[in-house]
C-alpha cells in the first residue's frame, strides 16, 4: 500500500505499507483492527513518520491492544535504546548468510583542491581496473552522479545512473543483470532499499544528503554531511549479497574513526509542522505524552504549532474545521 495505490484481497497475510500509510491508519483506526503484527523494517534511518508511526503503535498497544505484536528490525540499529523503550522487549540476533567484503581505503586523503566528482571518478577508475564484476558506487545525489559520468571514461563498462526523480524504465534498466560488466551510480536510495545481484565491487563516496530544517527562514533546505559509519556497513554490505566483494572508501583508515556512529533521526532537525499537526489529531498536541524514542525538540514543535495557529489549521491546540 502506497499512496493511492493498494493491492489487497481476502487471502492477504502480509500488507506492505509505507510509513506515512501507516500514520494515517492509526489515526482513522486506533485499534488497527484485523492487524496481528506491527514490524517496523530498516529502522535504523529513523525517518520522521518511522518515528512517529513507532510512538504511536506503541500507545496503542499499551492502551487498546495488549496482544498486538510490534517488532523492530535493522541490520546497524543501536538496538539497547529500541529495547527498552518497548518495555525491555528481548533482542533477537540473526547473522544470516554474508559474503566477506575487503575494504580498501586510500592512502592519504583526498586533497583539498581535488573536486569530489574528479576524485570519485578516480576512485571509481581505480576500482574497475583492479577488480573483476559489477560496481556500485554511491553518490549523495544526481548533480554529483551527472557529474562523475562526465568525467568518466571506462570502455566496455555500461554506466548506468539510479536515483528517486530517474523514470522507472531507467531505474529498472540500472538494476537488471546486464550481459557485460556494469557500473551503478546511485544514491542512498541503494543502500537498503534494493539489491543489484551482480555487484562485487563498492566504491563510497562517504557523503549522505540529509533535510534540514532552518527556524531563522521556516525553510527546509538539502546538506551534504559525512555518511555515518553504519550507512557505510550498509554500502560496504551491498558487495557481498551473492559473492564475496571489494568496499573501496573515498577516505582514509584514520579518518574512518573520526564519522559518527549513526545518522541523525529525522525528528531531531526536521521542519515539525506535519508532526504537529498529527499530534494535534491523535490529541496529544504538546507530544508529551507519546513514547519517542527521540523526543521532537521543543522549540521546534512550539514553532511549528505557532505556525499552524497561524493559518488556522490549530485553534487552542485543536484542529479546526
Amino acid at each position: 500500500a502506497v499512496r493511492g495505490d493498494r493491492v489487497v484481497s481476502e487471502a492477504t497475510r502480509i500488507e506492505v505499507v509505507t510509513e506515512g500509510i501507516l500514520t494515517r491508519r492509526l489515526q482513522r483506526d486506533p485499534g488497527l483492527e484485523g492487524v496481528g503484527c506491527v514490524i517496523f523494517d530498516e529502522f535504523h534511518e529513523r525517518s520522521l513518520n518511522a518515528d512517529l508511526g513507532l510512538a504511536l503503535v506503541w500507545e496503542v498497544r499499551q492502551v487498546l491492544r495488549t496482544d498486538l505484536a510490534v517488532v523492530v528490525m535493522s541490520a546497524t540499529l543501536d538496538a539497547g535504546p529500541v529495547a527498552a523503550l518497548l518495555g525491555n522487549a528481548p533482542v533477537v540476533t540473526s547473522a544470516g548468510r554474508a559474503f566477506a567484503v575487503a575494504p580498501r581505503w586510500l592512502e592519504r586523503p583526498v586533497s583539498r583542491d581535488m573536486r569530489f566528482d574528479a576524485a570519485m571518478a578516480a576512485l571509481i577508475g581505480r576500482a574497475v581496473a583492479e577488480g573483476d564484476g559489477g560496481v556500485l558506487a554511491f553518490l549523495p545525489g544526481g548533480g554529483e552522479i551527472r557529474r562523475v559520468m562526465a568525467r568518466l571514461d571506462l570502455p566496455g563498462v555500461e554506466v548506468r545512473p539510479l536515483y528517486g526523480a530517474l523514470p522507472f524504465a531507467e531505474q529498472r534498466a540500472a538494476i537488471a543483470p546486464s550481459p557485460g560488466r556494469k557500473l551503478v551510480l546511485a544514491t542512498a536510495i541503494a543502500e537498503t532499499s534494493l539489491t543489484i545481484e551482480d555487484v562485487r565491487i563498492v566504491v563510497d563516496g562517504g557523503r549522505a544528503r540529509r533535510a534540514r530544517f532552518d527556524p531563522g527562514s521556516g525553510m527546509t533546505r538539502l546538506v551534504t554531511e559525512r555518511a555515518s559509519r553504519a550507512e557505510a556497513a550498509q554500502r560496504a554490505g551491498r558487495a557481498g549479497r551473492v559473492a564475496p566483494g571489494v568496499a573501496w572508501k573515498l577516505w582514509t583508515r584514520g579518518e574512518d574513526g573520526a564519522l559518527p556512529a549513526h545518522a541523525p533521526p529525522e525528528i531531531a532537525a526536521a521542519d515539525l509542522t506535519g508532526l504537529a499537526l498529527d499530534l494535534a489529531l491523535w490529541g496529544d498536541p504538546e507530544g508529551t505524552a507519546l513514547p519517542f524514542l527521540t523526543p521532537p525538540p521543543e522549540g521546534a514543535l512550539a514553532e511549528a504549532r505557532a505556525l499552524l495557529e497561524a493559518l488556522g489549521a490549530l485553534e487552542g491546540g485543536r484542529i479546526s474545521d
